[in-house]
């Protein structure tokens, strides 16, 4: 088992909340998990999700790498093969 803490309840505007030691090393504004047990709660943090790579910043560093205007983009013109026909299966 880990370190055992103690924390105090206090008011927050309508709501109660609970001071986290900074020794667990949650970082401010992180979201956690809390559950009722039978023998009390768990607190657990809230895994993080793989965030995306923003590019804008990369776009005016490379002059060349321009968007195609609207009335320049080419489309081909096919049938949709909705019922899998042209499909190769063994």
């Amino acid at each position: 088992m880990g370190e055992e803490y103690r924390a105090r309840i206090f008011k927050s505007g309508n709501s109660l909340a609970l001071r986290l030691p900074k020794a667990l090393g949650l970082k401010e504004g992180a979201e956690v998990v809390l559950r009722e047990e039978r023998t009390g709660f768990s607190v657990e943090p809230v895994p993080e999700t793989p965030k995306k790579i923003d590019l804008t910043g990369i776009a005016g560093s490379i002059p060349w790498l321009k968007p195609i205007p609207r009335e320049d983009r080419i489309f081909e013109d096919r049938e949709l093969d909705w019922e899998g026909k042209r499909l190769k299966r063994d």
